[in-house]
């Protein structure tokens, strides 16, 4: 292995730079925007409860483990 065998080829250090530009702009939109208010009556009266979803798999790994979900 060489030393310069980690360095990456130009092609995917512009890719990279362009990715870190989006971002870099969609942060400073996000940081722009006004803060969420904090009064009450701004807030919702009512949420609901999100479900949760029990996979098969997750199922199986609980049951092995005699954690019993129903």
């Amino acid at each position: 292995m060489t030393p310069y065998e980690e360095i990456a080829r130009p092609s995917d250090l512009k890719a990279d730079c362009e990715a870190v530009s989006r971002r870099l702009e969609l942060a400073a939109v996000k940081a722009t925007r006004p803060a969420p208010s904090i009064h009450y009556a701004d807030q919702p009266r009512e949420t609901g409860k999100r479900e949760i979803q029990i996979s098969e798999a997750a199922q199986r790994l609980a049951n092995a483990l005699h954690l019993h979900l129903d």
